[in-house]
């Protein structure tokens, strides 16, 4: 079993950054796929960026140039750096862990889920 916990949500101006933060509870964090995901409203959740336990990453073409995904296994955590965020960012980001080694993108391609945080990007 594996607790996820987002942090760092908030609202930022059109351009502005933000980093988000999840916290994994459990001794095999390292062997899981971590990912993000965003949902707007009245939108499906839609994957963010995504990196294995190699380090390997994806990212959507939204996202990329603009978000980095990192992760510390010493740490259990994984982080989603968002530069130049635009309005159309705004959404709940959840973070997402996968027990299999390869990069998925879809929802129910992945085990546990955290609760969300919200990003509101102004304009």
């Amino acid at each position: 079993q594996v607790q996820l916990v987002e942090s760092g949500g908030g609202l930022v101006q059109a351009g502005g950054s933000l980093r988000l933060s999840c916290a994994a509870s459990g001794r095999t964090f390292s062997s899981y796929t971590m990912g993000w995901f965003r949902q707007a409203p009245g939108k499906e959740r839609e994957s963010v960026a995504v990196i294995s336990r190699t380090g390997n990453t994806y990212y959507a073409d939204s996202g990329k140039g603009r978000f980095t995904i990192s992760r510390d296994n010493a740490k259990n955590t994984v982080a989603l750096q968002m530069n130049s965020l635009k309005p159309e960012d705004t959404a709940v980001y959840y973070c997402a862990a996968r027990a299999r080694l390869y990069i998925a993108t879809m929802t129910n391609e992945y085990d546990y889920w955290g609760q969300g945080t919200q990003v509101t990007v102004s304009s």
